[in-house]
């Protein structure tokens, strides 16, 4: 069943007022935006004069989903090693949610185990974080790895072509080796220690790890234990590249 629209009656807000609040420009450039045919509600195009209602309706410029609940926020945080990625931890060691702001509350999305260092994201947006951290949305994240010995080539086509691991075989990934010891691996799935275990798995334990990218999100600038709120920009490309495709109806929270 279709959500009901919005606009109709005097219910909701303006949607060019709505596009202004969460970064698209003025309300003068939003309604310029709408006038060129580049926003969408509930998969309609959209007209001047449209309201909406952002707890239910689904609004895309340029096909991508657009966050509209107000106080939505997208952190930027490069994890130390030694931090863990929960909300709080029975041992009392540091968590990632205790170097963001404590409010409003966010939550990582994906996971880096202790010892793995780099980025990470923490938002309050669910839908965006489902989105990015599910392995069929193939959003890339990409690793450094200092690993033991000097891996051969047949090492790295195992990488590239698929490792069997406990859970089953991994998809395939992108694998260079830039220097002597050091790789650099781009993978789309999940799982627990993944990048850890496809090493161990050919004979080339990890040392350190580092995670340089999320998609297209990355900060070289970025020191170990800061963060930074998304751009505007950053936040559209995000959603783009964790839903390419989105469905009628479904609306980002």
């Amino acid at each position: 069943m279709s959500p009901a629209r919005g606009g109709e009656g005097e219910g909701g807000e303006r949607l060019q007022k709505v596009l202004a609040r969460v970064g698209f420009g003025s309300r003068r450039t939003c309604e310029e935006l709408i006038a060129a045919g580049r926003v969408r509600v509930n998969g309609e195009l959209a007209e001047l004069g449209r309201r909406v209602e952002v707890e239910r309706d689904l609004v895309e410029v340029d096909g991508v989903p657009v966050g509209v609940l107000p106080g939505l926020v997208y952190y930027l945080l490069n994890k130390p090693a030694g931090v863990v990625t929960t909300a709080s931890d029975p041992g009392g060691r540091p968590t990632v949610v205790d170097l963001v702001p404590a409010e409003p509350r966010v939550f990582p999305v994906g996971r880096l185990d202790a010892a793995t260092e780099g980025l990470l994201l923490l938002t309050n947006d669910g839908e965006l974080a489902q989105a990015v951290a599910h392995p069929s949305h193939g959003v890339d994240k990409e690793y450094l790895a200092e690993v033991e010995g000097e891996p051969a080539p047949g090492a790295l086509r195992r990488l590239r072509e698929g490792v069997a691991l406990d859970d089953g075989r991994t998809a395939p990934a992108r694998v260079s080796a830039p220097s002597p010891g050091v790789l650099r691996i781009t993978i789309h799935e999940g799982r627990n220690r993944q990048v850890r275990r496809m090493c161990e798995a050919v004979g080339h334990p990890v040392r350190r790890l580092v995670r340089t990218r999320i998609g297209p999100i990355s900060d070289r600038s970025l020191p170990p234990g800061a963060w930074r709120p998304l751009t505007i920009s950053e936040v559209r490309e995000l959603s783009r590249a964790a839903r390419p495709a989105s469905p009628a109806g479904r609306r980002p929270r």
